[in-house]
């Protein structure tokens, strides 16, 4: 297949009057129009963004799913809605719960096949229990734990779960991550109270991201930098970002981008299950979440998650920090890749990675998404 007519984001360059060539699940070439060979099967960008596939790294469900349902049907459903969005991959993201549920949701990953009508799960991430007790957020308090070999080396044996949020001031944590990391997990420091010098030792130790910054973290303090602190000055660490305007004041959204750079700011949605769905009463981790405005929030009125999807919180994020396109996309695309260890194979328009591709009109909104070479979306 051949895309054409479509200004093409590549790493180095837009490009104008090419056309990019597909063979198979990959990205063959990429040639001036004027030299592509002759292909029946085209698609016609018609003048619109051609992008590099979404990957979200920190999502919970959509469209009335969620991943601690632990059903193919569930993980089948979310890939289909979030490629409506642009979502060409994605890490289902589990809740704090009893060892036996977090087990369920990890073999069920393991074992549904990739849809043929939506985005790929690329493994799980694990998201607690071993979170701060200070800092739960939505996650059940009664189910939060200290790090249990017992039980996260089930997860590694799994060989599907690629990244753990936890909180490194916890007795264990850095054992957890040091084994973890061995293994080619990545490790996000989130829901943690931890100290500024904490934060450094677990970037020492290998955990190279922070879940939703500034949301589920001790904040920034003059004498007390606090996890926050750690997390805008050390280098190392890629900052989630929930670009949705409820979750982060828009100025500190830009202040993200600003302290840590676009190649440092991953967008996610952190998305429940009322993603794509009207107001009402949903749950979370076995929590009641009544969503209004879709603004969604447990009982004692923390929030709990979002509606948000990835076109959405890339258009925040431009309106935000006044980003271009091209400017803002690698937070969506490229970052996550480099972050996720696949870096050259997603996230990039370029011979050789997979042909995971989005087309966007001027108000970036998903016209087409393409999955490993197949048109798995087309807007009306």
């Amino acid at each position: 297949m051949q895309i054409i007519n479509g200004k093409i984001i590549t790493p180095d360059a837009v490009l104008t009057d090419h056309t990019i060539v597909l063979e198979g699940d990959r990205i063959h070439a990429i040639v001036p129009a004027h030299s592509a060979p002759s292909d029946p099967d085209r698609l016609d960008a018609h003048g619109q963004w051609i992008v590099p596939g979404f990957i979200d790294v920190h999502v919970h469900g959509g469209d009335g799913n969620d991943t601690m349902d632990a059903t193919p049907t569930a993980i089948q459903a979310m890939g289909r809605f979030f490629a409506r969005h642009g979502v060409t991959s994605y890490f289902p993201t589990t809740m704090s719960a009893p060892a036996d549920a977090i087990a369920r949701a990890i073999s069920n990953v393991a074992s549904c096949p990739q849809p043929q009508d939506g985005a790929q799960h690329l493994g799980v991430h694990v998201e607690g229990p071993y979170l701060s007790k200070d800092f739960p957020g939505a996650q059940l308090p009664d189910v939060l734990r200290l790090p249990d070999p017992s039980e996260y080396q089930y997860w590694f044996e799994s060989e599907v779960v690629r990244l753990i949020t936890v909180a490194p001031e916890l007795p264990g944590a850095l054992g957890l991550i040091d084994e973890g990391v061995r293994q080619g997990i990545e490790f996000a420091i989130g829901h943690s109270g931890a100290s500024y010098e904490q934060v450094i030792t677990a970037a020492d130790h290998g955990a190279r991201q922070a879940t939703h910054t500034y949301n589920g973290m001790l904040g920034l303090h003059h004498r007390n930098p606090g996890t926050l602190g750690g997390v805008l000055l050390e280098d190392r660490i890629y900052g989630q970002i929930i670009s949705d305007g409820i979750h982060t004041h828009p100025a500190m959204v830009k202040l993200l981008v600003r302290a840590k750079g676009t190649d440092r700011v991953i967008l996610i949605t952190d998305a429940i299950r009322a993603a794509g769905l009207p107001d009402g009463d949903y749950d979370l981790g076995e929590q009641p979440v009544t969503v209004r405005d879709g603004v969604c929030r447990i009982a004692n009125g923390s929030l709990a998650g979002s509606t948000a999807t990835m076109d959405g919180v890339l258009r925040n994020v431009m309106q935000f920090t006044g980003l271009t396109l091209p400017e803002a996309i690698p937070m969506a695309t490229s970052v996550p890749a480099k972050a996720m260890n696949l870096a050259g194979r997603k996230g990039v328009l370029q011979p050789g990675a997979d042909a995971d591709i989005v087309l966007l009109n001027e108000a970036i909104d998903v016209q087409a998404t393409i999955v490993c070479g197949r048109v798995v979306y087309q807007s009306s």
